[in-house]
């Protein structure tokens, strides 16, 4: 009889530490608070929490692993096994996926923007980039084009943009350094005390970035067509983590990543552009539209020696650079 309770005991502890050894933890470094841009990361955790009955689990931080210019680096390391960064922070950590974030390059919707960002990352010159850094692409953060919001006069003509110090990373830099701006690279959450001390003057993000941190309770005015590009903000995973999932778990990770999204574009074109045009009318905010004829020679003068600087700066890295920029351009005057 002893015998046969110390085997049920063995065998209890075996499968008790069998069921431990199935939970799976994820720690996933993000940045800011909950927020437009973060609902898909939110959503995923939600959907794997669910599929995997809490075996596998995504914690999520906002900013308690890692300041986000320095996200990708922490995966690099495995210091945490999910992350999200936006390209333009380290061009060139990632310049195969800067393509996105040139000037003027015609997207029109978050559903495209996810389509192309999403064929863009399976992209074998892509994936090699990303492979650098131990990290693989899980999917997006579309976001729409960005505007400026900013303090004093309103630049009501894209002349009166000469020496405004603007806060605008990746392409959107470039642009506005054409027209005469003076850019500033600096990540979201420096962005309201630059403000505040009068670092920049003004800064481009999108509408979802300029009501989480702060940047129009103190803002005059607001473009609203400037339109000069957006930042490409990918989700990564530490490729070593993401192979030593159970087949179970990462097939619950892979096949929530379209669920997910579309929760994101949902919440994007819903709630948060709801809240938008209130938020301005409520600090009384001017909106400042500029002409047909203006945006057309901003393009003109931005889009092709953006483009061209792109291609030989890449090619000279090694790059494809030229296949992808036709490959993201074809998939944009399709209409994909």
């Amino acid at each position: 009889m002893n015998k046969l309770l110390q085997r049920t005991a063995i065998a209890a502890l075996s499968l008790a530490f069998a069921g431990e050894a199935l939970a799976t933890e994820w720690n996933v470094s993000l940045w800011g608070k909950r927020r437009a841009f973060t609902e898909h990361v939110e959503k995923l955790a939600e959907l794997v929490s669910e599929k995997t009955g809490g075996e596998f689990t995504l914690n999520i931080s906002y900013g308690g692993l890692s300041k986000n210019r320095e996200n990708l680096d922490g995966i690099s390391i495995g210091a945490f096994e999910m992350a999200q960064f936006c390209a333009g922070y380290h061009r060139d950590k990632n310049p195969s996926i800067t393509v996105l974030e040139l000037p003027f390059l015609g997207v029109s919707s978050l559903e495209q923007e996810r389509e192309i960002s999403q064929a863009l990352y399976q992209q074998p010159a892509v994936q090699e980039d990303l492979a650098r850094w131990n990290a693989t692409l899980l999917m997006p953060s579309p976001l729409p084009q960005y505007n400026i919001v900013g303090v004093g006069d309103a630049p009501t003509t894209l002349a009166a943009y000469e020496g405004l110090s603007v806060r605008a990373t990746g392409g959107i830099g470039k642009a506005m350094e054409a027209v005469g701006a003076v850019p500033t690279s600096m990540s979201a959450t420096e962005v309201r005390q630059a403000m505040d001390s009068g670092v920049v003057k003004a800064v481009s993000f999108a509408p979802h970035a300029h009501m989480s941190f702060g940047t129009i309770e103190n803002a005059k005015w607001w473009t609203t067509n400037l339109n000069p590009g957006t930042v490409n903000c990918p989700v990564v995973a530490n490729t070593d983590a993401l192979n030593d999932l159970s087949d179970a778990h990462r097939a619950a990770l892979l096949g929530s990543i379209d669920e997910a999204l579309d929760h994101y574009i949902a919440t994007y074109n819903g709630a948060t552009m709801d809240a938008w045009g209130p938020a301005l009318d409520e600090r009384g905010i001017e909106r400042v539209t500029y002409s047909d004829s203006e945006l057309a020679a901003f393009k003109d003068k931005v889009a092709g020696p953006a483009a061209a600087a792109w291609v030989a700066d890449n090619t000279a890295k090694g790059l494809p650079a030229q296949e992808l920029l036709d490959f993201v351009s074809g998939m944009i005057s399709s209409g994909s």
